[in-house]
């Protein structure tokens, strides 16, 4: 994943956000909203693309587009790079392979403690019952 090729394959849209805020909100376009276009992606391989399309399925168009929005700040250069951040975060987990466990080996002397206090419970248990008087 070269992250310069992705960050030039993005496109923006300003817009106003929505909500309370006065003037700033009715005058000023700071919502920032990024697109990704994943299936016409050239910086991504195709292994890639499909590891994309099934972790972010939730998060994608039926036409593979991701969006995102950012209108967190008043500044829209600033709603910009935290968009970005956000999206370059959520394609590097995305891509994330976590290693495959290996089973280990359960070691002997684990097993013969487990069955000595097996044993021990077990006569503990049989002193408790009331004798037998024949």
């Amino acid at each position: 994943m070269e992250k310069e090729k992705i960050i030039s394959e993005l496109s923006f849209k300003a817009i106003r956000s929505s909500g309370a805020g006065g003037q700033n909100v009715n005058k000023v376009s700071s919502k920032v909203v990024l697109t990704f276009d994943l299936k016409n992606s050239q910086a991504l391989t195709e292994e890639e693309k499909v590891r994309l399309e099934t972790k972010l399925a939730s998060r994608l168009t039926t036409d593979l587009v991701l969006i995102l929005n950012c209108d967190e700040d008043r500044s829209q250069f600033r709603n910009k790079e935290i968009v970005i951040k956000r999206f370059l975060e959520l394609i590097k987990n995305a891509l994330f392979i976590p290693k495959e466990r290996k089973t280990t080996k359960i070691p002997k002397s684990v097993i013969r403690k487990r069955i000595k206090d097996k044993k021990n419970v077990s006569e503990v248990k049989k002193n408790r019952k009331k004798p037998k008087l024949d």
